[in-house]
């Protein structure tokens, strides 16, 4: 019985193999689940990541959080409870060996939905917690996985039982070492959920300016309090949250469109923009220019 959740480790990488012929993120008839299969060691990339769960089942990769880094592989999984700017790589993977990855994503409704139906000892009143973190899979969660992965292969049982699974998944996920911090994210009035109405004014006003007090009156909190809540959530300040997401949104455009560098800090927020190139500098080791072209020659 030892070996069993090596061997359901075993057989849920070789599922994602048979599905994912080519690297990329994949999406599945499952909805909200993507199987992940990179064959080379990838550049950092940054993104907000939403609200999500992810088992690694072969190869290794790194996660960044403001200043704050997560390092997982094989028989660990990384939980996302609020959409957060982060900078990930793949570090290990090859030809031979590609990473691979099972990622669902969840929102904050179907994590209540099972707090609702059972007997959690809930808290609104708790100090927030990390909404990001690593921890060992354990072998009730690994099992609702590979169940869950498993009907890729029989589509007709999809509608019934994926939702079922879905919620068995996040129940063992609560239930773990770290389940706090999914509770306290999804439960209303809980200091974690009200940052989490910070986060999502933030992230849908990004390049616009704001107070502190203008965000402490949305969190119903003080201003030392969000200070401390925001950055016990996310590992950062309000400010540079919403630096990051600037940031991030300036090289996905730079990317994606021919536009000019002043063109595009004016479109994120910032009036300077060599403030604009120093801050970019900082954050991603080159001036936009000569990063833009430096990644259009990675992915050609």
């Amino acid at each position: 019985m030892s070996n069993t959740p090596y061997k359901q480790q075993y057989e849920l990488s070789r599922l994602i193999e048979c599905l994912c012929r080519q690297d990329g993120v994949h999406p599945t008839t499952i909805p909200s689940l993507f199987l992940i299969r990179e064959s080379i060691i990838t550049e950092p990339i940054s993104r907000v990541n939403e609200p999500s769960f992810c088992i690694i089942l072969q190869g290794e990769k790194e996660v960044l959080l403001g200043e704050e880094r997560f390092l997982y592989g094989p028989g660990h999984y990384i939980v996302a409870s609020v959409d957060l700017p982060v900078t990930g790589q793949v570090i290990k993977a090859s030809a031979d060996a590609p990473y691979l990855a099972f990622k669902l994503e969840f929102t904050s409704s179907q994590v209540l939905e099972v707090l609702n139906g059972t007997d959690f000892k809930t808290g609104q009143g708790k100090n927030a917690k990390r909404a990001m973190y690593v921890s060992e899979i354990e072998p009730s969660l690994l099992n609702a996985v590979v169940r869950l992965a498993s009907l890729l292969g029989t589509p007709k049982h999809i509608p019934v039982l994926a939702p079922l699974l879905k919620k068995e998944i996040l129940y063992w996920i609560l239930q773990g070492p770290h389940g706090e911090a999914l509770e306290q994210m999804a439960l209303e009035g809980s200091n974690a959920s009200r940052i989490r109405e910070v986060i999502d004014h933030i992230i849908n006003n990004y390049e616009e300016s704001f107070r502190i007090e203008e965000l402490a009156e949305i969190a119903n909190m003080s201003v030392s309090s969000l200070h401390r809540h925001f950055k016990d959530v996310t590992a950062m300040s309000p400010i540079q949250f919403q630096k990051r997401l600037r940031l991030q949104e300036a090289r996905r455009l730079l990317l994606a469109e021919s536009l000019d560098v002043a063109d595009v800090a004016f479109r994120v927020g910032y009036e300077s923009q060599s403030q604009f190139s120093r801050e970019y500098s900082r954050m991603f080791g080159f001036p936009p220019r000569v990063d833009i072209k430096r990644m259009r020659g990675h992915y050609v």
